[in-house]
């Protein structure tokens, strides 16, 4: 199956990030989101992007106007999706969002349309039992900054058909991204993982054995991370850390997923890191 026409729901970081990518690979694609303010940032924000790579020249102006050509915008999620052969959801994660879109998806897109979550933790299962097409839902499970980080996770759900992995692994590839194959697991492989690093780093900062920075230096110059973990909740968002640490607690049923209390006193409070201006550490302006 090849894809000439796809759209993205959600016109957030995710969302527009992977809008930009498929624009640029030569895909057209129609950015949806019911709020027309949040489509205008996330044009605005793809366009700046687009100008960073051409100032730094690893694209022309030319491929530049091109892109933004290939990216059309809409408000209405029905009529956006009526002749689409893929769409990639990247909205809020939570189920009470992901799974009336997903029915919405359903009735609206073509029979044969492949309807893909870039969900972080949310059942891929549980997605497709949404729907009448269990066989055509799949994760595709980007990574933020989505111009810049390579890998997709690319989730099977129990239904999710040999067809339909194999043609959004070519995608994948196609994106120049590194897709690899996941079984629909809480958190899949990267949050099972780097999401209880995350809260024992947040438990040793609550306890008081070492401050935000020394926890984070350990771990850049100990570990060899890019980041520390305190650094890198903050650039995630606390409130979706402790999302997902939340989904591990409850679908595992193993307390070593309990969310630490400070993240969730923290998310409370409204100290949700970058994007809030306050999370570990402040962030002006």
């Amino acid at each position: 199956m090849s894809f000439s026409n796809t759209a993205v729901v959600g016109a957030g970081t995710m969302g527009n990030g992977i809008a930009h990518v498929l624009a640029l690979n030569g895909y057209t694609v129609t950015l949806i989101d019911v709020n027309e303010e949040a489509l205008e940032q996330g044009t605005d924000t793809i366009a700046s992007n687009l100008q960073r790579q051409v100032n730094k020249e690893r694209i022309t102006a030319a491929e530049r106007e091109a892109t933004l050509d290939r990216i059309r915008t809409h408000t209405d999620l029905a009529q956006a999706v009526s002749d689409v052969e893929l769409v990639i959801e990247a909205v809020s994660e939570t189920t009470d969002v992901k799974g009336p879109i997903f029915e919405t998806l359903d009735e609206a897109a073509p029979d044969d349309a492949i309807l893909a979550s870039n969900t972080s933790s949310i059942s891929i299962t549980w997605l497709a039992a949404q729907t009448s097409r269990p066989d055509q839902v799949i994760g595709m499970h980007f990574f933020n900054p989505v111009p810049i980080m390579k890998l997709v996770e690319v989730v099977r759900g129990l239904d999710t058909s040999d067809a339909t992995f194999d043609a959004v692994e070519r995608l994948a590839l196609d994106l120049d991204k590194t897709p690899v194959e996941v079984n629909d697991a809480p958190g899949f492989v990267s949050n099972r993982v780097l999401m209880p690093m995350i809260n024992e780093a947040v438990f040793c900062l609550m306890e008081g054995v070492a401050s935000e920075e020394d926890i984070d230096t350990v771990m850049t110059l100990g570990m060899n991370h890019p980041m520390g973990p305190l650094t890198l909740a903050d650039f995630i968002g606390l409130d979706v850390c402790l999302g997902i640490m939340e989904v591990l607690h409850r679908e595992l049923g193993d307390d070593k997923y309990r969310p630490c209390p400070l993240l969730r006193k923290m998310v409370t409070a409204g100290h949700l890191g970058r994007k809030s201006g306050q999370g570990f550490y402040s962030y002006d302006g």
